[in-house]
């Protein structure tokens, strides 16, 4: 790799991860009492499907380990966002739907978030964003490939 190539690459990624680190700080900030990122994070994903998702499943879908998922999982069934019940037709395995509780938790937390994020996309212009999503949605199958 040339130096420049790796400069180029240094730069994108301490920009992505600084930014990362931004959001999730300032989002974690105003979200509902309680209530982590990691947590709306699964009850948003949870609020889009149709069907039941096993703890693995979640876990594959966000790249975390059974055991991270899991404590995620208790946290959010023990707050009544969840209901964590036994798979009928295998059951050695367990599926996770959301509550109404959770649903209630995650609009109440997207209230919170949509704010912040509507303004750094005004700030920034519509377009560039629009422009940036398939550069970064790109890097994301890459990264998704590693995995």
């Amino acid at each position: 790799m040339s130096d420049h190539a790796e400069s180029l690459s240094v730069a994108l990624f301490s920009e992505m991860f600084m930014a990362d680190q931004l959001a999730r700080t300032a989002l974690s900030k105003v979200l509902p009492k309680g209530m982590e990122l990691s947590h709306f994070s699964v009850l948003n994903h949870l609020a889009h499907v149709a069907e039941p998702k096993s703890p693995a499943q979640l876990a594959r879908t966000f790249h975390v380990t059974r055991g991270a998922m899991t404590n995620t999982l208790g946290k959010l069934e023990w707050a009544g966002h969840v209901h964590i019940h036994p798979d009928w037709d295998d059951a050695r395995r367990k599926l996770v739907t959301i509550s109404p509780a959770g649903r209630k938790a995650r609009d109440t937390a997207l209230s919170a978030i949509a704010p912040i994020i509507a303004d750094v996309v005004e700030k920034i212009g519509p377009d560039k964003v629009r422009a940036a999503l398939p550069v970064l949605r790109e890097i994301r199958a890459r990264f998704d490939e590693h995995t």
